[in-house]
């Protein structure tokens, strides 16, 4: 059984900078890709960013390139998302995402496990 808990969540001024942290319990973190999906006010799930177990391989979405970017610890079993110039379009729930794969996919799959969602604000 995953469990994963997201932090870091807040409302911000546009331009300013947030850091999201997912908490993962469970066994073998090291099995798993880890991922970050956001959900905005009347929009279905997007992609944001994606690492698979060693950090070898790392996607991100179109939107958030350059701006965003994902990390995890694996002796600590935490994935972070480092988000930088934010925008109102960034104004949105933030999902952790845990894969058991070793490869990373840009995508929802259907093995997928999920947070509750921490809460991102972007204000002008």
């Amino acid at each position: 059984q995953v469990q994963l808990v997201e932090s870091g969540g807040d409302s911000v001024q546009a331009g300013a900078s947030l850091r999201l942290s997912c908490e993962f319990s469970g066994r073998s973190f090291i099995s798993y890709s880890m991922g970050w999906f956001r959900r905005a006010p009347g929009k279905g799930r997007e992609f944001v960013a994606g690492v698979n177990y060693n950090s070898g391989t790392i996607l991100y979405g179109d939107a958030v390139k350059g701006r965003f970017f994902i990390s995890r610890d694996n002796n600590k079993k935490m994935a972070h998302l480092q988000m930088n110039s934010l925008r109102t379009d960034d104004t949105a729930t933030y999902y952790c995402e845990a894969l058991l794969s070793t490869v990373v996919v840009a995508g929802e799959e259907d093995g997928d496990d999920w947070g509750q969602g921490t809460l991102v604000t972007v204000s002008e």
